[in-house]
């Protein structure tokens, strides 16, 4: 019997735009021949699922199910599609948890604590994964501008603390621009990141678990025609990227060997993408942050990444959903 999947999609962020461009890639690569698709928007509006005469049918938030033609749907498990918040943020998978419906990504916990990008550097740090000195502030609360730029080092990274797809995010060579790149950052979130910018070359890399082994897709080298790889160079086609990156074997080893030892200290689930700068004087990658619902859309990195690993979208959606159902993501 086909097991019936709820794809969400939608969310309350700017980052809605990429989570409807990857719903679609995800429902057009999910087997027919295996699972029941209904695709769920979840908005600022309410919780609709569109039926096939477009007509929005309200979803049951008691238990998460669905009226359709007399019937009760009840759903096996959840395609999580949603990027920024409530579906990257811990918040969905709370809720999940506490109906015992198995979803694809990481559990409540592990997503809030990597949605929020100065939890997940401490986090690393305290495993030994080489991270960038940053500070952390708090819309509201008193910092000092020169205190920053005493304790860090230009050029900096200023960027909302939650979130991702890089809005609100800046790049600063002079200490004049401190001020304003934090006041546009604090337009996207009450928490912001000022980060040291490490030189070197930028790559990020596929990490899933499947049948209790950490796997690792093939690694991409992003390039960007911009300053840095921000919302335009992502989606707005100022940016390349060559999978499988070439990459001398002991950065492959390295890189590889670090997203693994990530994924599991953070005891993640389904597929995550973290990304890192390779800084070519100290040898060694640092890892900028993970992203624990990424990007599905033609223009994504995972995409690219599972075809170059030989392969199918879906095949591995398949396996993303089997393994969510049969070791379960449930915390209760």
């Amino acid at each position: 019997m086909k097991k019936k999947i709820a794809l969400v999609t939608g969310g309350y962020s700017g980052e809605s735009q990429i989570s409807y461009k990857s719903a679609k890639t995800i429902y057009n690569n999910l087997d027919k021949n295996l699972f029941e698709v209904y695709t769920i928007d979840i908005n600022t509006e309410g919780w609709f699922y569109l039926d096939k005469s477009s007509q929005k049918i309200q979803v049951d938030r008691n238990d998460f199910s669905l009226q359709l033609n007399g019937s009760k749907i009840i759903f096996d498990a959840v395609f999580i599609g949603i990027h920024g918040t409530p579906g990257e943020d811990g918040k969905l998978q709370g809720y999940f948890d506490m109906l015992k419906i198995p979803y694809t990504s990481c559990n409540a916990a592990t997503s809030a604590i990597t949605f929020n990008k100065r939890y997940t550097v401490a986090v690393a740090s305290l495993a030994d994964i080489k991270v960038a000195n940053s500070a952390h502030l708090f819309k509201g609360s008193d910092f000092n501008l020169g205190n920053i730029l005493t304790q860090l080092q230009l050029p900096l990274f200023i960027k909302p603390n939650n979130g991702g797809s890089s809005i609100g995010m800046s790049k600063i060579n002079d200490a004049s621009e401190l001020e304003p790149a934090i006041e546009k950052a604090f337009k996207e979130d009450d928490q912001v990141l000022v980060e040291e910018m490490i030189k070197g070359r930028e790559f990020t890399v596929g990490v899933y678990k499947f049948q209790n082994e950490i796997k690792v897709l093939p690694i991409t080298e992003v390039m960007t025609q911009k300053d840095f790889f921000d919302f335009e160079a992502k989606y707005g086609g100022k940016s390349s990227e060559v999978t499988p990156a070439d990459v001398p074997a002991n950065w492959k080893q390295q890189i590889e060997s670090a997203a693994k030892k990530i994924y599991e200290i953070f005891n993640c689930s389904g597929v995550v993408r973290i990304d890192f700068i390779y800084d070519e004087n100290k040898q060694m990658p640092y890892m900028l942050e993970i992203n624990t619902v990424p990007g599905q859309s033609e223009a994504s990195i995972i995409p690219q990444q599972v075809k170059a690993a030989g392969m199918t979208l879906e095949k591995f959606y398949a396996d993303l959903l089997g393994e969510a159902l049969t070791s379960s993501n449930l915390h209760v």
